[in-house]
């Protein structure tokens, strides 16, 4: 499975839904398995077994590009924050105040 980025939020849910998909094809065949096992003989019972580890194999591969792909888009966005914050720390400082302004009326409102 190759994961291309189309933007932040695209590749995570696109690489999501892969993982979905594997995670229900895998517990498909799991259940065909345990099914079938009463039924199977020697060769067939190998092949369902090739079967599940080559499933299991590929979750496994999705499960290592999704944490790839997120951390290299948490050090993209952390990155872009950086660069953000220094080009406009009066910007930073002010958005920061006014969320600071608004959570503590939030909480003495609730209080």
């Amino acid at each position: 499975m190759r994961i291309e980025s189309n933007g932040l939020g695209s590749t995570t849910g696109r690489a999501s839904q892969e993982i979905s998909r594997d995670f229900y094809n895998l517990l498909a065949d799991v259940q065909d398995l345990i099914k079938e096992t009463k039924t199977l003989s020697g060769d067939e019972l190998a092949q369902a077994r090739t079967r599940i580890n080559e499933r299991i194999s590929t979750a496994r591969e999705s499960i290592g590009e999704l944490g790839d792909n997120l951390a290299q888009q948490g050090r993209r966005t952390a990155t872009a924050t950086n660069d953000y914050v220094h080009e406009q720390p009066w910007k930073v400082i002010g958005a920061s105040a006014a969320a600071a302004f608004l959570f503590g009326f939030v909480v003495a409102r609730r209080g």
